[in-house]
């Protein structure tokens, strides 16, 4: 089965964001050499880019383990405490990431295998 590309998991995570989640926060999800995905969930519209923007929380993150995160096939919680998954900033936004781009809110999770 096919990857999915850094392109690809932006457009997933800007559809499941939406123009106004009601979040309220700013996240950056930092995959290495892959690349960036941030959350401006605090402006509305909300905004989902690849910009290396300031963010109130870092989740730095292995992007293969960030898709099998989002689609539901690997526990955010395991993931931390097997420590392939850190955060930095305000650790208590990472844990209401899920109520904006968790597998809960796939319309179809991507298949990363």
């Amino acid at each position: 089965m096919e990857s999915v590309t850094l392109a690809e998991m932006t457009e997933e995570v800007r559809r499941r964001v939406g123009e106004n989640s009601g979040f309220g926060h700013t996240v950056k999800f930092d995959f290495g050499e892959v690349g960036k995905i941030f959350i401006d969930a605090v402006s509305v519209p909300n905004r989902v880019t690849n910009e290396d923007g300031k963010a109130e929380t870092t989740v730095q993150v292995k992007f293969e383990d960030f898709c099998k995160i989002s689609s539901g096939k690997k526990s955010p919680a395991a993931a931390f405490f097997a420590g392939r998954l850190k955060v930095s900033g305000n650790v208590g936004v990472s844990w209401k990431l899920g109520s904006i781009i968790g597998p809960e809110r796939a319309g179809g999770p991507l298949d990363t295998e």
